[in-house]
């Protein structure tokens, strides 16, 4: 792996806080990805993290294949009878992989050296093999809390945010695809959350990392004061919703 890649590996510790915090995403994204393809005897996910995807693909797959490039995300994953993960980047796959009839990427495309991942790609798909790139663009919160977390969001912590941030809030539509996309279905992460659950999955996020690491800790902690204040009781449960976005097309 590259250093320019080594370096943006953001999520190379806390996989703990990660499998804790970060969203599950819906049953329906794994029965939608696995009716892509006709045959699931394989399938193959690239950037898993700490498998929150990953799990959905062994629900419809003979055998899934999850691979990362990180030691700590992979020390987090929940063991499953029918999954095996890797470390491995993206860019540079064990060479005996071979035959996927699915590959997804979920919250981590734009973090690759997409020509070198799309090579990988091609080289480990079986014949007529489907490639889904899978984000989740910025939450929404209730009305009472929105106005406040975008300006946190887009004005307080916007720039520290690392440049392929914007891909993700782009919904990957400008993500260089060089397949024929096929049209997806609209999808949602739809969770209802305490406030621990909030303030931890907003904890691993690379640019709050880069807030603390520049000495600007004090945003952070205005914002959680704030919406301390505005959520009331913490243990309240309140919705939040993540749009997914999907990039799908034929290797």
């Amino acid at each position: 792996m590259s250093d320019n890649v080594t370096f943006k590996n953001w999520f190379s510790q806390g996989g703990s806080d990660y499998a804790r915090f970060r969203p599950e995403y819906p049953a329906a994204l794994g029965a939608y990805l696995a009716s892509l393809v006709t045959d699931r005897a394989s399938a193959l996910d690239v950037g898993c993290g700490t498998g929150q995807l990953t799990r959905l693909l062994a629900e419809h797959f003979t055998s899934v294949v999850g691979a990362d490039p990180s030691a700590s995300q992979l020390a987090s994953v929940e063991p499953h009878p029918t999954i095996r993960y890797v470390a491995a980047p993206a860019e540079q796959l064990p060479e005996d992989f071979a035959g996927f009839n699915l590959i997804t990427v979920a919250q981590a495309a734009h973090w690759f050296d997409l020509d070198a991942f799309y090579r990988e790609a091609r080289r480990v798909s079986a014949p007529g093999g489907i490639l889904a790139l899978i984000s989740y663009g910025v939450m929404q919160l209730d009305e009472e809390l929105q106005q406040r977390f975008q300006t946190f969001y887009y004005d307080e912590i916007g720039p520290y945010w690392p440049a392929e941030r914007r891909l993700v809030d782009e919904g990957y539509r400008t993500l260089a695809f060089p397949f024929t996309a096929f049209p997806t279905e609209a999808m949602s992460i739809n969770l209802a959350w305490p406030l621990e659950g909030l303030l931890g999955y907003i904890s691993t996020w690379s640019a709050v990392k880069k807030v603390q690491d520049a000495g600007k800790s004090t945003l952070i902690e205005a914002f959680s004061q704030d919406i301390r204040r505005l959520w009331g009781n913490p243990e309240t449960l309140r919705q939040i919703v993540w749009p997914i976005n999907m990039r799908v097309g034929a290797l």
